[in-house]
């Protein structure tokens, strides 16, 4: 059974406090075995109403690429302002993928050109970012503005990951945006590992593990990569 579609209920909480720009912020690409962890803040218009784009704002992962497409560009048009930020595959293997969610976070955030009042934040904190934050469980599927940001962060890591299929072909990284596919794995076994991809990840830091179940690496295929 589907979740019901993400309310402005924690918006509205905000926006009667008088914060008047509440950013939504998610990741996406954190479970890939290769590229950049993506992440965007989107902030609705004060006292928007729960119709148009945000009425069909759904969690990134339960939506074709065909809707994603199509949605982004209503996001980025009717938002307030938006951003996206990415930490690279290099910065991921350096500090490893939470702090580096976290970059990719506070880039998104840094990148807006209105400072946001409030942040409504999926899954996780933002200790290195001084504006009041929340964190929510599932955020992306409960909040319109989260739920936002995580078509357009998802959009912009394939776009990056379709490009990255053209430096390095092979890998098949325009089909499964580097998520660890048994196509992907198959590619890893054959090419070894590219510069874009998480060498601190199991299967490429282990290759024995490249066959082995994906928990250890903690990467999740996109169901509509």
């Amino acid at each position: 059974m589907p979740p019901h579609p993400p309310t402005l209920q924690e918006e509205r909480r905000l926006w009667q406090r008088s914060c008047r720009r509440v950013a939504g912020v998610d990741e996406a690409g954190r479970g890939a075995l290769a590229g950049p962890v993506a992440a965007a803040a989107v902030i609705l218009p004060p006292e928007t109403a729960l119709e148009g784009i945000w009425a069909q704002v759904r969690d990134s992962k339960l939506l074709s690429s065909q809707e994603r497409e199509r949605l982004a560009q209503a996001i980025q048009a009717a938002a307030l302002d938006w951003s996206v930020g990415m930490a690279s595959a290099q910065e991921i293997d350096r500090m490893g993928i939470a702090a580096a969610t976290r970059l990719a976070m506070q880039r998104a955030v840094e990148g807006l050109s209105q400072q946001p009042d409030y942040l409504l934040v999926d899954w996780m904190q933002l200790p290195g970012v001084n504006i009041p934050q929340e964190r929510f469980v599932k955020g992306d599927q409960r909040i319109v503005s989260i739920a936002a940001a995580s078509i357009l962060a998802k959009v912009h890591r394939d776009r990056w990951m379709v490009a990255l299929d053209a430096r390095y072909p092979g890998y098949g990284f325009a089909r499964h945006k580097g998520y660890g596919t048994p196509e992907h794995r198959e590619a890893l076994a054959r090419l070894g590992p590219c510069p874009e991809h998480r060498h601190s990840f199991a299967p490429i830091a282990r290759p024995a593990t490249l066959f082995d179940s994906q928990e250890e690496d903690g990467s999740q295929e996109e169901p509509h990569g």
